[in-house]
């Protein structure tokens, strides 16, 4: 199997432990009555780092459809070489590195991080287009 449908795996196991983490720390900030319950009522802010957690999977989810899609059009469309290779990895690693300091509160760092993530997402979609 090439290392882009790995990578690609790896994403969706990273968009998963996301979700639990920050289901997680939501459920123990507002309580189990709260998680297992309708969840119409208004309640306070979420607390610093499930705040973060939350907007970090978000950040995810607004590129991930889009890798995805790259990576499998790339795959069927026989165009996996060098570059969505190397798009992969550094998707992949940008957007691991990404959490950590997303829930940090780390400035700048984090946006670059981000930046190298979505150089890797454009060079599949280069990858995908021009080979």
């Amino acid at each position: 199997m090439r290392v882009e449908l790995t990578l690609l795996g790896l994403t969706l196991l990273l968009a998963l432990a996301q979700i639990m983490a920050a289901a997680h720390l939501r459920t123990r900030q507002y309580g189990t009555k709260w998680n297992t319950g309708a969840r119409d009522e208004t309640m306070p802010p979420l607390d610093p780092i499930p705040a973060r957690l939350l907007r970090a999977q978000a950040n995810l989810f607004e590129t991930l459809p889009l890798f995805i899609g790259a990576v499998l059009a790339a795959a069927v469309a026989g165009r996996l070489g060098h570059k969505t290779e190397i798009g992969a990895y550094l998707y992949f690693f940008g957007r691991l590195a990404y959490v950590p300091l997303y829930v940090a509160g780390v400035p700048v760092v984090r946006t670059i991080v981000w930046g190298i993530a979505t150089v890797g997402l454009v060079l599949v979609i280069v990858g995908l287009l021009i080979g």
